[in-house]
């Protein structure tokens, strides 16, 4: 019985050393995020390996673009001076950049290993703070009246939320929500940064400013002032009347001038125009009558 078991034990052991391992990769995180600037590393553990000297490569796949960044022993590409390899096969990059969000490929060759090569693919994102954003407030809007403020920012990843002031107090998203805000009406979408006020009220006066935010941080516009003023309808009454009253008084002027001869054409003015006279015109008028009386006699 004794003799048994320790045959058992000699054919594991001979089995155990004898077989060849597989190359095996894991990885503590697969899906790493890193603010801009910041250093990370990309993690590649060689879990299991029989061969001492294994042939480690980093690349990197982007936009369609593959290119080396761990090859023959060395960094290479635009990670040369920013990266370094960490313990056996872990890549560390430094001072971050957007351009380095992208898939990396750990790849280990054990050619001594039953299965010769592994693989593991690791995520990378880079997140960026967003600049200062462009912001439009108007600047004077009559009460009563509808007006749109927007806040635009492109830099940030990913995209940033928007959120708005007044004199440094936050807008709700929901203005019945909070009494120093109760009698505004507007609505504000946090995704595309617009403001809007269906109907603007005398409360509604004052500065605003936005701020962009992710979670690489936030950045804010310069507030700026927007002014409501009364619509004054007893001023608007009055211009329109004295503008028609002066068009009347210039419309009779121009009457005027006609009767008096002072809008007289050039051709009736010239130096050949004599103006008939009075004795003229009757001499004229009988002469046409003795003609007529001739005439009629002829006939007779």
């Amino acid at each position: 019985m004794a003799m048994a078991k320790l045959a058992s034990v000699f054919i594991l052991f001979t089995t155990y050393c004898c077989r060849s391992m597989a190359v095996e990769l894991t990885s503590n995180n697969q899906h790493p995020v890193v603010n801009e600037f910041q250093s990370v590393e990309l993690s590649c553990i060689i879990k299991s390996i029989s061969t001492p000297d294994p042939r480690i490569e980093w690349k990197k796949f982007r936009g369609g673009d593959t290119t080396y960044v761990y090859f023959q022993g060395k960094i290479s590409g635009a990670l040369e001076n920013r990266a370094e390899l960490r313990g056996t096969s872990s890549l560390v990059i430094h001072n971050t950049t957007r351009t380095d969000s992208a898939t990396y490929r750990c790849e280990v060759s054990a050619h001594l290993d039953e299965k010769k090569l592994d693989e593991l693919s690791i995520e990378l994102t880079v997140q960026v703070k967003p600049v200062v954003p462009r912001c439009s407030v108007p600047q004077s809007v009559p009460v009563g009246k509808s007006a749109s403020l927007t806040c635009v920012e492109t830099e940030g990843f990913p995209l940033p939320t928007y959120h708005w002031y007044r004199d440094n107090e936050p807008l709700p998203d929901n203005p019945k929500s909070s009494p120093k805000f109760f009698n505004s009406s507007y609505t504000a979408d946090p995704k595309d940064g617009t403001l809007k006020f269906s109907e603007v009220k005398k409360v509604d006066a004052g500065e605003y400013y936005c701020v962009a935010k992710n979670p690489a941080g936030m950045a804010r516009c310069g507030p700026q002032l927007m002014e409501v003023y009364d619509i004054n309808i007893a001023g608007i009454v009055g211009g329109v009347l004295v503008v028609l009253t002066v068009l009347l008084l210039i419309g009779i002027g121009i009457s005027c001038a006609y009767k008096r001869g002072y809008f007289v054409s050039k051709q009736q003015t010239g130096k050949n125009y004599k103006p008939p006279a009075k004795g003229d015109a009757v001499d004229s008028k009988q002469e046409e009558e003795g003609d007529f009386r001739h005439k009629s006699s002829f006939v007779i």
